[in-house]
């Protein structure tokens, strides 16, 4: 089975380097009209630059059809526009890669909450706004592919990254929500969680390890996420070629009887509450509920 992108027309934001690059040059390899968007800051979200012509150039030269575009994913007119820009280009948007980020890593005890607020409104709130821009269009044309941007820390937690973890966990949440609000209209809403070298991690991977991280190396599961045979509502992770799923799952947990619903009882009763045999992986949030009736009933 050969995947293209002809007749697709992709937003791909944060792509003026590394994931976001290497994912907007695939995309339009393989047939896509590709919003190139990058502010172009620095890592920690300041300053400017012309990131997202370069790479719309590298496009252009490969032969491929590509628009740059600075908006700031905060600032949801700004993402309007680009949406709009988009659709009077090329007469859609067919997917959207919300890939765009900034960080301001420290330990919880140094952080100041404003470095928390920015980090969130960029990766959460930025992803909500490029979503939010681009959902009346997808509706109209059943048709839509979504990718958020998770991380291993969003998933499992990484000391200094307070702000970071809450944002991306926040954006699995968001992903699972309008993959169940989209599915009538063929919006497809997925979430990755990449490890790849790029100017904003080359730091934590050893040298010798960096050519295997290399961000080329996630893009065909990020590309799979938004193809016309993804799946909807999963949590991939991707790195140095190896595809993974995560879950999120939920113990059958132990009825306690009236009369010792007490936090005591909680206690004892630990060991069989987390004992993960019958654990299942709940497709929306009504199946936690659908879970404990089950459980009281025996």
């Amino acid at each position: 089975m050969s995947i293209d992108f002809e007749g697709r027309v992709a937003i791909v934001t944060g792509a003026g380097g590394g994931l976001g690059r290497a994912y907007a040059l695939e995309l339009a390899r393989r047939g896509a009209k590709v919003v190139v968007n990058d502010l172009g800051g620095a890592r920690d979200g300041t300053g400017h630059s012309d990131a997202a012509a370069s790479v719309v150039e590298e496009i252009e030269k490969a032969g491929g059809t590509a628009m740059a575009n600075g908006a700031s994913v905060s600032d949801f007119a700004e993402v309007e526009a680009m949406a709009a820009a988009a659709r009077e280009r090329w007469g859609g948007i067919h997917i959207l890669i919300n890939n765009a980020g900034i960080l301001r890593d420290k330990s919880f005890a140094k952080m100041e909450m404003a470095d928390f607020r920015a980090v969130v409104d960029v990766h959460l709130n930025g992803s909500a706004n490029c979503a939010k821009a681009v959902w009346e269009t997808m509706r109209a044309q059943n048709y839509g592919r979504i990718l958020m941007t998770s991380s291993s820390t969003g998933l499992f937690g990484n000391f200094g990254q307070a702000n970071y973890g809450a944002a991306k966990l926040g954006l699995v949440g968001l992903a699972r929500t309008l993959a169940l609000e989209g599915a009538r209209h063929d919006i497809r809403v997925n979430t990755i969680a990449p490890t790849a070298a790029t100017r904003m991690t080359e730091e934590l991977f050893p040298p010798e390890m960096l050519a295997a991280f290399n961000p080329d190396n996630v893009v065909p599961a990020a590309l799979f996420l938004v193809s016309e045979v993804a799946p909807t509502n999963v949590i991939a992770g991707a790195g140095a070629g190896v595809v993974q799923a995560a879950y999120i799952t939920l113990t059958p947990g132990v009825a306690l009887p009236e009369g010792r619903r007490t936090v005591e009882e909680v206690a004892a009763s630990w060991d069989r509450i987390a004992d993960r045999t019958g654990e299942i992986v709940p497709q929306s949030g009504a199946e936690q509920t659908m879970l404990i009736l089950k459980t009281l009933a025996g």
